[in-house]
């Protein structure tokens, strides 16, 4: 894959961990497109859900992917994108099931009581160096971020988490469906948004704790 556009600000090489997608729906499959077009090639991907006619709008998935697993199809367009991925991607369509996480973790899930449920089992993993937590409702998302040697950051992403999921759903607007509402300009500034925030913490620049987004009424906050 041709860096040169972006090799002079981050080589991905300087990156050796292995980097964990748990859910790939429209924020997990944004997150890792991003990451492979960095020139990151050491990923896991956790999903156990196929790609369905509605994903379209706002995932990265394609019509010719209707049907398949959603790891697969994100693993297969990822190929496209940079074929040296091939060698190093593991995608898992049983979802996340208790795998030994190390490196890097993007949380990327729907349930908040699952991420959660995630996060604390983690919290006493030396292994892993980093969590990044997304979050998202119809204009507005939130990331969080922790780095894992550091208890009071660990701490406060847990606090972050002290709701239920049938309480986020409450507060997510909803079609005449009953689907939540999701369009793509506000994936895409958030999955930005946390990717550059694990750049620059790979970098050696610090990390910010909470980054805040409204994607129309075009503001960001960041502590």
């Amino acid at each position: 894959m041709n860096l040169n556009k972006s090799y002079d600000f981050f080589q991905p090489e300087t990156c050796t961990e292995r980097l964990h997608i748990i859910g790939c729906g429209a924020i997990g499959s944004t997150v890792a497109e991003n990451l492979v077009r960095l020139g990151l090639t050491n990923i896991s991907l956790y999903d156990f859900d196929t790609v369905e006619p509605h994903n379209i709008a706002n995932q990265m998935y394609r019509q010719s992917d209707i049907g398949q697993l959603k790891v697969n199809a994100l693993h297969n367009m990822l190929i496209e994108i940079n074929p040296a991925v091939e060698q190093s991607i593991k995608p898992f369509g049983m979802g996340y099931v208790n795998q030994r996480l190390s490196g890097f973790v993007f949380l990327c899930l729907d349930s908040i009581d699952t991420r959660r449920e995630i996060t604390q089992k983690c919290e006493g993993n030396q292994y892993i160096k980093g969590v990044f937590d997304f979050r998202m409702r119809l204009t507005d998302a939130q990331h969080y971020a922790a780095d894992w040697s550091d208890y009071s950051m660990r701490q406060n992403l847990l606090n972050t988490m002290n709701f239920t999921h049938e309480e986020a759903l409450a507060e997510t607007p909803l079609s005449a469906c009953n689907l939540p509402l999701s369009v793509a300009p506000t994936v895409r500034m958030i999955c930005a948004a946390g990717v550059s925030n694990f750049i620059n913490f790979t970098k050696g620049n610090g990390l910010k704790k909470m980054i805040l987004i409204d994607a129309f009424n075009f503001s960001i906050d960041a502590f």
